[in-house]
């Protein structure tokens, strides 16, 4: 089983629009509802793969009772805790004229002391019987800084690989904890290490105390540093698309082929094409099926020699 946290869950609503003109009025040609929240994404993802998965976290309010409605059918199994306050919405609106999303993402409901020691009760639990534990996203209020490190800290404790994927503070903290893998994108890397060239920085990360990084590159793939050797993965062209979920998707691939003991090139060629089916699939936090297949053995994925 494989464990996927997402501690900030949210109501994803995609809005699908002619063209999205500012300042002006416009007629939805479609609206869909997902489950939503990094670690909901990436559990959603390892579901289409296969793999057996369980998703913790929070839930509450009326948007959550509509949450875990519409994850009930899908291969995740729900462990979410319940909380006091309203789970968020994000609003994505995609252009059908460019293929551009604009994404609005509202704050996490406030998580009390009493709702904090509940889930860390649940986690405990389940990261005991796990054979790997993504933690994703964003905190809500209420939930300290520090504490991805701590949930970095308790799967190791549990001997249970732990991939790490969020941004700022959380993100320094949880490295300090000495997580298997990071996955940020190079502005998050950046703005953690003060380096804006990605081996530079992602050397960086892995001094701090990550095992291994994986720095996404965005259209242009992504960077591993890693303990066995540094690898870029790029895929075959340039898409255009809803980049929303397009990380998650490549979290997933990261550890479905962890699960599978896949080696790092296949691993990579596999969040490669993961990523990049998600960003030509309409939803968000969807992937295109034909198109992974398609591009899979398409990715590049070669030892990165650094420019002297």
């Amino acid at each position: 089983m494989i464990l996927t946290v997402t501690l900030n869950t949210a109501l994803d609503v995609t809005y699908t629009v002619d063209a999205l003109v500012p300042h002006s009025s416009h007629r939805v040609g479609e609206v869909t509802e997902r489950p939503g929240g990094k670690g909901l994404n990436v559990a959603r993802v390892l579901g289409a793969l296969g793999h057996d998965c369980v998703v913790t976290g929070f839930a509450g309010g009326p948007t959550g009772d509509v949450l875990r409605s519409l994850l009930a059918p899908l291969p995740p199994r729900d462990a979410l805790v319940p909380v006091a306050g309203n789970t968020r919405r994000t609003l994505a609106v995609t252009d059908r004229s460019t293929g551009d999303t604009t994404q609005l993402n509202e704050p996490g409901p406030q998580v009390s002391p009493a709702e904090w020691a509940a889930f860390l009760r649940t986690y405990e639990e389940l990261a005991a019987g796990a054979v790997a534990v993504a933690l994703c996203g964003s905190l809500p209020p209420g939930i300290h800084v520090g504490a991805y490190a701590e949930l970095v800290r308790i799967a190791r404790a549990a001997a249970v690989p732990v991939l790490l994927d969020t941004s700022g503070e959380p993100l320094r903290r949880g490295i300090a904890a000495r997580p298997d893998l990071v996955k940020p994108n190079a502005e998050e890397l950046a703005r953690l290490t003060g380096s804006r060239e990605p081996l530079r920085a992602a050397r960086d990360a892995r001094r701090r105390g990550a095992h291994s990084v994986i720095a996404s590159l965005g259209p242009e793939g992504v960077l591993a540093v890693t303990p066995d050797g540094v690898w870029r993965a790029a895929p075959p062209a340039p898409v255009r698309g809803n980049p929303t979920g397009a990380g998650d998707s490549a979290v997933a691939g990261l550890l479905s082929a962890l699960a599978e003991g896949l080696d790092w090139p296949q691993r990579l060629a596999r969040a490669v094409a993961l990523s990049t089916a998600t960003v030509l699939a309409p939803t968000a936090g969807d992937f295109d099926a034909a198109a992974y297949a398609e591009l899979l053995p398409r990715v590049t994925v070669e030892p990165h020699t650094p420019t002297p």
